[in-house]
């Protein structure tokens, strides 16, 4: 059964961590790059479409730390409040089902779950 991959629009994700959305060379993706407070990145690259997330992190040298590419994205939300400004990511593929939240804003963080249901 084919499930919608529901995206916040351009504006709220701008309002909410202050990046504009920018196309990816395939016209389809779109990508976020946010900026650490040491330097650090993270670049997070999804497509509405094809229901699929690719989220990598880079430390202040630039080097990949991690990179995570998963199908299967049901819904992008974003959450501002209390100090702390977050996406989540929900995901359904098949039997299993998970979320994954980057925390941006006061520091980094990512936590990330699949599991059967």
């Amino acid at each position: 059964m084919y499930r919608e991959f529901i995206v916040p629009d351009d504006q709220e994700i701008l309002e909410a961590i202050g990046e504009w959305p920018e196309t990816e060379e395939d016209g389809e993706a779109r990508c976020l790059t946010l900026q650490g407070e040491e330097q650090e990145c993270i670049l997070l690259s999804y497509d509405a479409l094809g229901r699929s997330v690719r989220v990598r992190w880079r430390n202040r040298e630039g080097k990949e730390t991690l990179d995570i590419f998963r199908e299967g994205a049901t819904r992008m939300s974003v959450h501002n409040g209390k100090g702390v400004t977050y996406l989540s990511l929900e995901f359904n593929v098949g039997e299993s089902s998970g979320k994954m939240e980057i925390q941006v804003f006061p520091h980094f963080t990512l936590r990330d779950q699949l599991l059967m249901v």
